[in-house]
């Protein structure tokens, strides 16, 4: 079966970027022209995704309103005549049918995220992108690894080379032998392991492919680091029965998530736009000069 339905989880909490996410969800944090959940379901929509399951949490409305119609606003767009921005904002419009909303009641963890959209997703393979993570490229992540997954089906993970020295901070994967291209059988997967001890350099990197399977094994996974469900328990398990690949994404990756990997994100879209990327580069510049 091919990949048509894909999970956003967004009822975390964004600690890392606090206070700002006091009354903000940090999925609705601004990148450039427009939040970063935008570019993450424009990420999903490239790849032929017809359906988004926004897993969410109490005080995430405004991501159910963003994608919805804007009717007061468009009107008066369209009284002043301003049909440039009216088309952007129409663009945020997810089509009828096409976007569910489930709630995560309790901050249990990733995996059990991931399991809420169960009766949403059915027995067919699935998507899960994490929304605090963007991956800029000429081709979305997610469409190079949904063409991967057409060659061999299975379990996908998307990966990115580090240099060795940082492994520790990644959660990385343990190849299974030669690769394929970019594609890369693998037998597991090690949270921020020793230098020493690291079997790749490859680290994981929020986007996945994953078989129906794991929706059994999440709802007897038990706790597992930081006292919370994990994804990635439960694929540890998925992979004993079934197999999993990773696939080295063509792209730059930005973590979102924290204060740091925020401005970077920010900076990196800034000077890759068409409208501002010359001004973003010279103000850049000339902040720098000044130091």
């Amino acid at each position: 079966m091919r990949v048509r339905k894909a999970v956003l989880p967004v009822a975390g909490f964004g600690t890392r970027v606090l206070p700002a996410t006091k009354a903000i969800p940090k999925e609705m944090l601004p990148v450039v022209d427009r939040p970063a959940i935008q570019y993450v379901v424009d990420e999903a929509l490239e790849a032929g995704i017809e359906h988004i399951v926004f897993v969410t949490g109490r005080n995430k409305g405004s991501i159910e309103d963003y994608f919805d119609i804007a009717y007061e606003l468009e009107v008066a767009l369209e009284a002043k005549g301003k049909d440039a921005i009216l088309e952007q904002v129409k663009q945020t419009k997810l089509p009828a049918g096409s976007a569910s909303f489930v709630r995560q009641q309790s901050p249990l963890g990733l995996g059990h995220a991931v399991w809420c959209a169960k009766d949403i997703i059915g027995n067919e393979p699935f998507a899960v992108l994490l929304p605090d993570v963007l991956v800029k490229g000429s081709s979305s992540c997610l469409a190079q690894m949904v063409e991967a997954y057409d060659k061999v089906g299975g379990n996908i993970v998307a990966v990115d080379q580090v240099p060795m020295e940082r492994v520790s901070s990644y959660g990385v994967i343990a190849p299974k032998g030669d690769r394929d291209g970019r594609l890369i059988e693998m037998t597991g997967m090690v949270e921020k392991p020793p230098v020493a001890d690291a079997p790749s350099n490859l680290k994981i990197t929020g986007r996945y492919i994953l078989q129906p399977e794991i929706f059994g094994l999440l709802e007897s996974q038990g706790k597992g680091a930081g006292g919370e469900i994990q994804l990635t328990d439960a694929m540890a398990r998925l992979m004993e029965a079934q197999s999993f690949f990773a696939y080295e994404y063509e792209g730059q990756d930005y973590d979102c998530g924290s204060k740091l990997g925020y401005f970077e994100a920010v900076l990196g879209y800034a000077l890759a736009s068409d409208e501002i990327g010359a001004d973003a580069q010279a103000l850049a510049k000339a902040m720098l000069d000044k130091l």
